[in-house]
């Protein structure tokens, strides 16, 4: 699949791979812009090229059968996402659980425009004491970008600040709905 993965996104679509996944077994990865439903197929396609697994969590419901087997297959686990539970400190949790836990998440939270970015995941990443990799899906240049790994510090308003920079400029699939 890893060969198959590649020959369609370097010869078929056409596209570059700007950087490499780190070496760490456990980060939160922000994935931006987040504009249409083809970005979850890219970050699959993406995740063969890199031969690496990245994981996503999903309500709990998703995980029951029929389909449960599948979700969890493909690298998810299931989080209660009720109103009780607190969202950062259950994710937090599958972090400390597992050896290996590379979660990715879009911190616009939605597919449509936003003006800010959600903050759990900082919290996540700050809570677990696990890096920030950042990911940009750059349809404009048709690339994928990957940062080095950036550990939240005290001053959120900086680190912001650093992450907004790496995606300054980049095109989403739907360009008016980029960050």
């Amino acid at each position: 699949m890893h060969t198959l993965a590649k020959f369609i996104y370097f010869k078929i679509m056409g596209w570059k791979l700007i950087g490499s996944f780190p070496k760490v077994d456990k980060c939160v990865v922000i994935v931006v812009p987040h504009t249409s439903w083809v970005d979850f197929f890219l970050g699959l396609l993406v995740r063969r090229v890199l031969n690496e697994e990245i994981n996503f969590i999903g309500k709990k419901s998703l995980f029951k059968p029929p389909f449960g087997w599948y979700f969890r297959w493909m690298g998810g686990t299931p989080i209660d996402r009720s109103k009780n539970m607190d969202t950062v400190r259950a994710t937090v949790k599958i972090f400390q659980q597992k050896k290996q836990f590379r979660l990715a998440l879009s911190p616009e939270g939605t597919r449509k425009k936003v003006s800010e970015w959600k903050t759990g995941f900082y919290y996540i990443a700050k809570a677990a004491e696990v890096p920030i990799v950042l990911v940009a899906f750059d349809f404009g240049e048709k690339q994928v970008k990957i940062s080095t790994p950036h550990y939240p510090t005290d001053d959120k308003e900086l680190d912001f600040k650093t992450y907004k920079a790496f995606f300054k400029g980049v095109m989403g699939k739907i360009p008016e709905k980029s960050f």
